[in-house]
C-alpha cells in the first residue's frame, strides 16, 4: 500500500504534506472536499466500498476526498468524481465551506475544512463506479434521505449526518 501525503495544519497553523492515516489517527485539521451531485430533486450516493479503511459500507454523498498537495479544489473535486464514478463533464459550483470533527471509527477522526461543490446531472448520465472506491449507488430525493438517516443513522457516514442536519440549506439552496 502506497502512503498517500495530503495537506493538513501543524502545530504553527501551516498547511504542510502529512501522510493521510496519521492525519486521522491524530485527527488534524485538514482540507478535504465534498460533492453532490443532483438529478432534478434527487441526490446521488454512494455505498463506500467495504474495503475502505474507514466507514466502509457506508452511504455518503456523491464523493468526497483529499486534495493532493498543491491541487487546486475544483479540480481536486472534478478528478474524484471521474475516479470514483466515471462522471465527466458536470459543471461543478462552489456551495461554500463546511469545517466539522467526526469519529470515524478504528481510533480515526476526520477534522475537515471542506469545500462542497454541487453539480447537475443530466437525465441519462452514465456511470462507471470503481469497484475498489464504490460498493453501490442510489439516486434518492432530500426528503427520503433526512428520513433515512433519522430512521437508521448508522448507514450513512458521519460527515453526510452533519451535512445534512446542519449545512442543507447552503448546499441545497
Amino acid at each position: 500500500m502506497t502512503v498517500q501525503m495530503i495537506p493538513a495544519y501543524n502545530a504553527a497553523g501551516q498547511l504542510a504534506p502529512m501522510e493521510k492515516l496519521e492525519v486521522h489517527r491524530r485527527g488534524l485539521r485538514h482540507p478535504a472536499i465534498s460533492v453532490f451531485v443532483r438529478r432534478g430533486d434527487e441526490i446521488l450516493l454512494q455505498q463506500r466500498a467495504f474495503g475502505k479503511y474507514h466507514t466502509p459500507g457506508l452511504w455518503a454523498n456523491t464523493c468526497c476526498t483529499h486534495p493532493h498537495w498543491g491541487e487546486e479544489m475544483q479540480a481536486c473535486a472534478s478528478r474524484r468524481l471521474r475516479e470514483e464514478l466515471g462522471i465527466t463533464g458536470l459543471t461543478l459550483s462552489a456551495a461554500g465551506e463546511v469545517e466539522y470533527r467526526a469519529d470515524v471509527g478504528g481510533g480515526l477522526t476526520e477534522h475537515e475544512v471542506v469545500q462542497i461543490f454541487t453539480a447537475e446531472a443530466p437525465p441519462d448520465m452514465p456511470l462507471a463506479p470503481a469497484a475498489e472506491e464504490v460498493a453501490a449507488t442510489r439516486w434518492m430525493t432530500a426528503d427520503a434521505l433526512r428520513e433515512a438517516i433519522r430512521i437508521t443513522p448508522e448507514a450513512y457516514t458521519p460527515w453526510l449526518r452533519i451535512y445534512i442536519d446542519q449545512h442543507y440549506d447552503q448546499i441545497f439552496s
